[in-house]
């Protein structure tokens, strides 16, 4: 299952969340109080595995790793109606 993060106030803040679309209600509620309109979308990519030999490498499990899919700026004429649509709110 693909988790997803978001990062808003300069990096300051950041929170993991289960789909996009809980995403989008994050933004949408935190966005009018946070410090920054911009909120940086990440989505789960392949883990990080290990380099080398045996016990201390090998492929072995790293760590999770994410990738920026989308940067979501509610400074941004029409964002809001934007998010509010794909989500399907009036």
């Amino acid at each position: 299952m693909t988790q997803w993060q978001v990062r808003f106030d300069d990096g300051h803040q950041q929170r993991y969340l289960p789909d996009r679309a809980a995403v989008l209600r994050y933004v949408l509620a935190v966005g009018p109080r946070a410090a920054s309109p911009r909120f940086e979308v990440f989505a789960e990519s392949a883990p990080v595995t290990m380099k080398g030999e045996g016990e201390a490498g090998g492929g072995s499990f790293g760590g999770r790793r994410f990738e920026l899919v989308e940067v979501i700026d509610l400074a941004r004429d029409d964002e809001v109606d934007r998010l509010r649509a794909e989500l399907g709110l009036p």
